[in-house]
């Protein structure tokens, strides 16, 4: 996947190596993980923020972070996207980890908490985006694909992503392309939009504002295992993408969940209270009693691959109010992701017949 074993920061960055760095113990991850943000901080004279989402992994990230502002003197600003697709119980977490980290830490800590806007200042809703440009569904990759072939099917044009779709895509050799999404080249078919400008609009942008009025670089809490665009990018540029568009420093990219399922045991870090208990599993592996992810709570992404209950069954038990605006149709107030779930024929808690939809 990688020929190069060498980023541009000189280290060794290919897929032999995040093995070795992902079976690491955990006190060696948390070493390397604090010489990166030291790493960042020094290079920047301080001038970072850690993007805090209320998450677990995030929380994490923010309380190492502290570590090393503690060690060099600097300011830890967190920075909070609020979506309003959040979890309510990761919503409050946010102002658990602040008064945490205040308590725990001699730092001067600042949160500031964000929201999308337009360019008039006003508040873009998870409704709207969905209005215009349509539903982020199985993948970013797969999403965008989508869009863009529809586009080029509306002018009557041939493209790459249509030829991606269809499955028709060629390597410079002539070959077939293994970057095809002929498995969804249903979706064309879908009676609603699909598109992956979501998170550009409710966090990236207001991320990419935070840092241009105040000129800070970000630290982020993802991890290389998480995707193959995330794990593309460690193997560009490692931890830390100095060398990046707009750089962006990843110091957690070798974890996994179970590392920071163990850091939060042992550091007691506040939890929401969504992620239930943390347990051990027979294998020794850490596991929550109860939701394993949060992120946005209606967001379509990767639902294919969960097993039942799937994010939107356990929401109808969990946040039953919450569920029913998610899953109502649009015309009735609602989002209407229920006949998207029915499209793709995933379950989502109702008793209706689903539709047979083959390789899903």
């Amino acid at each position: 996947m990688c020929n190069n074993r060498y980023t541009l920061d000189g280290k060794i960055h290919d897929a032999q190596r995040l093995r070795e760095l992902q079976k690491l113990p955990l006190d060696n991850k948390i070493l390397i993980t604090q010489a990166r943000l030291i790493e960042w901080y020094k290079y920047w004279n301080g001038q970072c923020y850690v993007g805090l989402s209320g998450g677990k992994d995030s929380s994490v990230c923010a309380d190492i972070a502290a570590q090393v502002c503690e060690l060099l003197g600097y300011k830890l600003v967190l920075w909070f996207a609020d979506t309003g697709l959040e979890y309510p119980e990761v919503r409050r977490n946010v102002d658990d980890i602040y008064n945490y980290l205040k308590q725990k830490y001699n730092i001067e800590i600042e949160l500031v908490k964000d929201y999308p806007k337009d360019r008039k200042g006003n508040r873009i809703t998870f409704r709207q985006v969905l209005d215009k440009y349509g539903y982020p569904l199985i993948s970013k990759d797969v999403s965008n694909t989508i869009a863009g072939a529809r586009r080029s099917i509306a002018k009557g044009e041939d493209s790459y992503r249509l030829r991606k779709l269809k499955g028709t895509l060629k390597q410079k050799n002539g070959q077939p392309s293994k970057f095809t999404c002929a498995k969804w080249s249903f979706l064309l078919d879908a009676p609603f939009a699909i598109s992956s400008n979501c998170c550009d609009i409710m966090k990236k942008r207001p991320a990419h504002k935070f840092e241009k009025e105040r000129r800070l670089v970000s630290i982020v809490a993802t991890m290389a295992n998480e995707s193959y665009l995330r794990l593309s990018t460690w193997f560009k540029f490692g931890c830390n993408a100095f060398n990046e568009a707009s750089p962006q420093s990843r110091p957690m990219s070798f974890w996994t969940e179970d590392d920071v399922l163990e850091y939060i045991k042992l550091n007691d870090i506040p939890l929401a209270s969504v992620y239930g208990e943390i347990f051990k599993d027979e294998d020794g592996g850490y596991y929550t009693s109860g939701v394993s992810r949060t992120g946005c709570m209606f967001c379509l992404y990767g639902i294919q691959y969960e097993k039942e209950p799937n994010r939107f069954q356990q929401m109808k038990l969990t946040h039953p109010k919450l569920y029913d605006y998610c899953i109502r149709e649009c015309d009735k107030g609602g989002l209407g992701i229920g006949r998207v779930l029915d499209f793709i024929n995933i379950p989502y808690g109702k008793d209706d017949m689903k539709i047979e939809r083959n390789n899903i």
